[in-house]
């Protein structure tokens, strides 16, 4: 278990800044150039856990480098190169202070919503009748942006984003009509692997000229939800839970074992053989959506590997 990426500390030419997330590190560079660190952290209910997952980074950062291509003739993206497994380049992005949140089907999040008797979410209604990971009449956008105290993400309407002026009104259609283009990719993309793509958040940014581009991750685990599309119809009618693929199984997980995020809540102590569970979990995901066995990077020194590739990269520009 440690060989596992859990922080950076590189000094690139030109270095500006570095800003790090949840997984992510991005190293903002002269010229408008990002550099984003895939790393193996794990983070639920916007807690970072203390152990890693091996080669997460190098998953998440696969999918969403090789869904960016796949979407790139109908939505424009931040993406440059992929010099390293772990590792994406590309254009700096004023991001919007919104993910775009899209969901299909009556699942995580929106479920626990609607079993505690709401009905609408963020401004969109959700049938009477309706049971658990049931499909929706169509996909509903259900946003979400940072609360004004704290690091959790908050349910907001579009409403609400209008007038609090988070996003434009020109700006936000763009944004709307973005998504819905690449969540039917994405169902598209994940019908041939024999998936169901459930739900999924976008985060969008822009240029320096002004042009709304897809940035952050697309399509991964940690992002997104997949139903397996054989016995689908099966399990709802006999009221099984659906056999998916994301980062809900380790929710699941925390809550079965007392943690939801809550102030006074510890993190439950995962033992190695639940973190290789995650490991594989998530190498399960990479090859059915991608269609393609998954090939594990050498892990024997991942920093030192990150920075002779990114170097190397970066003295091409």
């Amino acid at each position: 278990m440690s060989n596992t990426l859990m922080d950076t500390d590189f000094h690139f030419v030109g270095q500006k800044s570095v800003y790090k997330g949840k997984v992510r590190e991005v190293y903002t560079l002269e010229n408008d150039v990002l550099v984003m660190i895939a790393t193996d952290r794990l983070s639920a209910f916007d807690v970072v856990m203390p152990n890693g997952i091996p080669y997460k980074g190098q998953i998440l950062n696969q999918i969403a480098t090789k869904m960016m291509k796949a979407t790139e003739d109908i939505v424009p993206n931040w993406l440059m190169a992929t010099p390293d497994p772990n590792v994406a380049i590309g254009l700096a992005c004023t991001p919007f202070k919104v993910e775009m949140v899209i969901r299909g089907y009556l699942s995580g999040h929106a479920a626990r919503e609607y079993n505690s008797g709401k009905r609408m979410l963020c401004g969109e209604p959700m049938p009477e009748g309706m049971k658990e990971n049931d499909k929706f009449p169509g996909p509903i956008i259900t946003p979400a942006t940072k609360a004004e105290k704290g690091d959790h993400d908050e349910d907001v309407s579009k409403a609400a984003i209008l007038e609090r002026g988070i996003v434009s009104k020109e700006d936000y259609e763009v944004l709307e009509q973005y998504t819905r283009a690449l969540f039917q990719r994405g169902t598209e993309l994940a019908a041939n692997q024999g998936l169901i793509l459930v739900d999924t958040k976008y985060e969008f940014g822009k240029t320096n000229d002004g042009k709304i581009v897809l940035i952050d991750e697309i399509h991964t685990p940690d992002s997104s939800r997949y139903f397996y599309s054989d016995g689908y119809q099966e399990r709802q009618a006999s009221g099984e839970a659906q056999k998916q693929l994301s980062k809900e199984f380790v929710r699941q997980w925390l809550i079965f074992n007392g943690f939801q995020g809550l102030e006074e809540q510890s993190v439950p102590e995962m033992s190695d053989a639940y973190i290789e569970s995650v490991s594989e979990r998530y190498i399960e995901l990479y090859e059915s959506i991608m269609g393609e066995v998954f090939v594990k990077a050498d892990v024997s020194n991942i920093h030192e590997r990150i920075g002779q590739n990114v170097f190397a990269f970066l003295n091409t520009l």
